[in-house]
């Protein structure tokens, strides 16, 4: 029944045909259960392991990679190579695919953890009315039409309708669904609001939420799927995995580098089709696999095959970082996406508050001698630690608070008149509450005023341990008072009173709502010399105007506080009793701001981001915060700024666009309208960041850019998003952005770093099959190059340290291509440095070398055609393993100098040292170290087919390595000094770009 909360009781009761007083029967929970299905939500269905597994091998360069692997273990069967040199190159490009594929694998379980945890807010049994008897039943037997009984603690196992009150009121704990921070009253009467929201339909108990005051009856509305729980877990199954920015930026890539890849090896093979027929391969058919050979090892060259492995260390070593800020990664790819996020969805209570209840400012009058004087006060602290200053209305310190009447006996009252606790969690080493937030609130401000008669009082409370700190005033007052009766608090009245004894005296303290206490008074409490007088209509007219000054312009909530001198021997309190109060004073309290938010929040200004804030709570109530804040200060007010859900709903499909623009506060929302902004704002092209806490929040963090979830929130939230603040803090979601910036700027460093050195060995390798020259490196060498000089070097780069103005640009664009224009034209001209001077290194030692043969570079060319003609050296020279070692090495020493290239995109070597990052220094040392070894270690050089090279060679290598760097710095001024000369170069065009519609399967 989808409108029962619209519904009279009796309408409700009559459309399941049940009997309040009996319940259900026997023959209608069956025919129920038939019709309604179980009351739990059914389990989803899960993607089978090994399509899983072949997803992440879902990628272009990934299966030219597999098909080269292929190709080259059959190629070298076919040569009639065994052992580890037929299987090693084969081997190891499989064995990084297969690193790869286990991370996404590990990664997509993860996501599917959420839903799992979702059951875990089911409640466990229900006391159910059936055949006219209550009995205790599995929550999962629960029909529509059941009779249920719900109190103090318990978790409510249904959607429901209220249908009788068993107690003065019911209060309901539904943060998990709404975020509201406080818990909500419900009531019988049926809800009359348009499009009513969670919030609207206060006679519904919603699964999964808590009962933290009263008792009541209801019947059961919705069950399983069909309940408030089961459409959160819906919304979560509609949300599709999106991939991130630099995901998209490197599949884009990669599309566009698999096709110049094939376009180049097919090149390379029609190129040398004249030379198929050569005798040195021994036919046709053997000339052209020979070429095919050549042909993939161009595959293996132009491939990064170590970039996936790198972007996944250098994203690891940023969730490192993050941590120490706080920011607890959960996906490693959302670490990036922190860097183009334009829009952060802020969730308000605990994130830009500290959801935590606190009296900020206490209102007394302090004589009536000259007309009324009201005095405030102002309290800091905005946590429970009973940590705080109390100040006068000029600002100055009260040093002894607890010796003006007034106040003294506010934290009497504040005491007495409670049921909740305040206690030290050792654990958390934070001050945690039992009960409701407003009373807890009390609570610490009694602990701020002190005591009275001590000297040095309230300092010497210092002195206590944390554990005693919690509540030693309180337990003070309530060792000296003795408590006799209580009246409970009551809708009705909107009071709750305690009699209390002390001294042969009895008195009756009172709070609730100041136009409830307020009218029973009949004296005032004054505290400039602790008399008691009569109330005035000028006095009275006064304190009213203070509280709706306080819960008006100040949005706080307000309590009034009063006492009553009681005769002796009375052992029971009546509604009666409850006049002739003398007023005491009025406490204001709120969920105060972080004080560090307002600085956060300007950073995300000065850097493009713009914050809209996402609560539960009222308008008022949230544009009275973010006042507060001081970050919306721009705004002269929140006219077109600020919409409840039902109000941005109503608008025309263009308003709501220009609405969307402007927004900054978005308010009455519940977990269906969270999930629309983050869709809505994708659609725009915005990057969205999207906090929460609560089970309710999980559907829009699942569909957010990057979800980010509370420490302290639910699990279902932490499992569905992709990073969780440990501090709850919105300042850590502002660091956490600055270091998403930087890990993308190094990322895009190194990413430039392995395309210049791999178009280095396309260049050799193309430019060696068309002149026609030997095989200048063999397969096994280029994949040594590949996996070990680009990946270490380049996770190095991963270390360099983070720009002064990060924060200070503008987020980029997620059609930012990773290498374009100026810098890939530079990046072309360094790696066809690079290809030419492995060539050049090559021909050297053949035509110039004194330990070479000293050829004409004729014979070079036709070194194929040895064996049929005369010459004055043995053909056996080709097979000579020095000049290929003579090539890769300087293949291996210019990608060293390249490396130092890319410490900054554009600064000079001179302004930024290679010692600025030791790791990079290392990894190059570390790198040579490894090559020196493969040289010079016996068993190594067979493997590589590389021999130990002479200082004469050595020297080449250096002469031929170094103008790399000459190179590169003279491309850096160009780019300093003429703005970069900007060529359109693209991956693709911009229409070729993927649709933010596409992406919302």
């Amino acid at each position: 029944m989808e409108d029962a909360y619209a519904r009279s009781v009796t309408e409700v009761l009559d459309f399941f045909r049940v009997d309040p007083g009996r319940g259900l029967s026997d023959d209608q929970v069956v025919r129920h259960a038939r019709i309604f299905g179980k009351n739990e939500l059914p389990e989803e269905k899960r993607t089978p392991f090994w399509k899983l597994v072949l997803k992440q091998f879902d990628d272009l360069l990934v299966k030219i990679l597999i098909a080269a692997a292929i190709v080259s273990f059959i190629l070298a069967l076919i040569n009639g190579e065994i052992g580890l040199t037929a299987f090693l190159e084969p081997s190891v490009i499989l064995m990084i695919l297969a690193a790869n594929a286990a991370v996404g694998v590990i990664t997509e379980t993860n996501a599917e953890k959420a839903l799992e945890e979702l059951r875990a807010y089911q409640a466990d049994v229900a006391t159910v009315l059936r055949n006219g008897c209550f009995s205790i039943l599995p929550a999962t037997e629960l029909v529509p039409g059941d009779i249920v009984e719900v109190s103090v603690g318990c978790k409510i196992p249904a959607d429901m309708r209220m249908i009788e009150m068993l107690s003065n009121q019911l209060r309901v704990d539904q943060a998990i669904l709404t975020g509201e921070s406080c818990s909500v009253e419900k009531e019988l009467e049926s809800t009359r609001a348009t499009n009513a929201v969670y919030q609207d339909k206060t006679n519904t108990l919603f699964s999964g939420t808590v009962v933290v005051a009263g008792r009541a009856r209801a019947v059961v509305v919705g069950v399983g799927s069909n309940t408030a729980m089961g459409s959160i877990r819906d919304s979560m199954l509609q949300t599709e995995d999106e991939a991130t920015p630099l995901k998209k930026k490197l599949d884009e890539f990669g599309s566009f580098l698999a096709k110049v890849i094939a376009g180049i090896c097919v090149l390379v093979w029609i190129v040398n089709i004249g030379h198929f027929r050569d005798p040195a391969h021994g036919g046709f058919l053997r000339g052209a696999i020979h070429y095919f050979k050549i042909a993939v090892a161009l595959a293996v060259a132009a491939i990064p095959e170590g970039l996936p492995a790198v972007v996944t260390t250098c994203l690891a070593l940023g969730t490192k970082r993050m941590a120490r800020l706080n920011a607890i990664v959960r996906s490693l790819p959302s670490v990036e996406t922190l860097g183009c996020t334009t829009v952060i969805c802020s969730d308000k209570t605990g994130t830009l508050t500290t959801n935590m209840m606190s009296v900020s400012k206490v209102c007394v009058v302090h004589s009536v001698e000259r007309g009324s004087v009201i005095s405030e006060y102002s309290v800091s602290g905005t946590t429970y630690a009973p940590e705080g200053i109390i100040f006068d209305s000029s600002g100055m310190l009260l040093e002894f608070p607890a010796e003006l009447p007034c106040l003294l006996h506010i934290a009497i009252c504040s005491a007495l008149c409670n049921e909740s606790v305040l206690q030290y969690n050792p654990d958390k080493g934070n001050y945690e509450k039992i009960g409701e937030s407003t009373e807890v609130a009390l609570r610490v401000l009694a602990e701020k005023v002190g005591l009275p008669g001590y000297d040095s009082m309230p300092s010497a409370l210092n002195m206590l341990s944390s554990h005693e700190r919690a509540s030693y005033c309180n337990h003070y007052w309530e060792s000296q008072f003795k408590k006799i009766s209580v009246l409970d608090f009551s809708r009705d009245r909107k009071m709750m009173s305690v009699l209390c004894s002390r001294k042969q005296k009895q008195i009756m303290f009172s709070k609730g709502a100041p136009e409830s206490i307020i009218s029973r008074c009949t004296n005032i409490l004054c505290n400039g010399d602790g008399s008691t007088v009569p109330l005035t209509a000028d006095i009275r007219a006064e304190l009213e105007s203070r509280f709706h000054s306080f819960a008006g312009k100040e949005t706080l909530r307000c309590l009034a506080l009063a006492l009553k001198s009681m005769p002796m021997g009375q052992h029971t309190l009546s509604f009666d009793d409850e006049k002739d109060l003398t007023f005491i004073g009025l406490v204001g309290m709120q969920d105060p701001p972080r004080e560090e938010v307002r600085n956060a929040m300007l950073s995300c200004m000065t850097a493009g981001i713009r914050v809209i804030v996402v609560t539960g709570d009222n308008k008022s109530t949230a544009e009275s915060l973010c006042h507060k804040i001081g970050a919306f200060d721009h705004l002269v007010d929140f006219a077109g700024h600020s919409f409840t859900a039902t109000e941005f709903e109503e608008l025309p499909a263009l308003q709501r666009t220009l609405a969307l623009q402007r927004m900054a506060l978005f308010t009455r929302v519940e977990p269906s309208h969270k999930r629309m902004l983050v869709e809505a704002l994708q659609h725009q092209n915005e990057v969205v960041a999207m906090t929460g806490d609560g089970v309710n929040d999980a559907p829009a963090l699942k569909k957010a850019d990057i979800g980010i979830a509370m420490g302290s929130g639910t699990a279902v939230a932490k499992s569905a998003a992709d990073m969780v603040l440990a501090d709850d803090n919105f300042a850590t979601i502002v660091a956490a952005v600055a270091e998403g910036r930087a890990i993308y700027n190094n990322t895009k460093q190194f990413i430039r770093y392995m395309i210049s050195s791999n178009i280095g060995e396309v260049v050799c390798i193309f430019v060696a099959a068309v002149l026609g020259i030997p095989d200048t490196l063999a397969p096994v060498q280029l994949l040594w190059v590949n996996l070990v000089t680009d990946g270490l070097p380049a996770t190095a780069i991963g270390f360099n340290k983070q720009d002064s103005d990060v924060m200070k640009a503008k987020p980029r664009k997620v059609n930012e291509a990773v290498v374009s224009g100026w810098l890939f034209f530079r990046y072309l001209v360094i790696g066809a440095y690079v290809g030419l001077a492995t060539i050049a290194g090559f021909i050297w030692w053949y035509v110039y070398a004194d330990s070479g043969p000293r050829l004409p570079y004729s014979e070079l060319m036709n070194f194929d055609t040895c064996a049929t003609r005369e010459t004055t050296y043995p053909c056996s020279i080709f097979n000579d393993r020095h000049p290929s070692t003579v090539s890769m090495t300087v293949l291996v020493v210019v990608e060293m100098f390249n490396a130092l290239n890319n410490l900054s995109e554009n600064q000079s070597l001179l302004v930024i040292p290679p010692w600025s990052n030791l790791w990079l220094v290392a990894s190059i040392i570390l790198t040579m170290i490894f090559h020196v070894l493969i040289l010079y270690v016996h068993p190594l050089s067979v493997l590589f087919s590389v021999t130990p090279l002479s200082w004469a060679e050595w020297r080449l290598v250096l002469y031929l390595s170094f103008p790399v760097i000459i190179i590169d710095e003279v491309l850096k001024f160009f780019s300093r000094n003429t703005k970069g000369i900007r060529f359109k170069f693209r991956f693709s065009r911009p229409d070729m770009l993927p649709k933010r519609e596409s992406r919302d399967k």
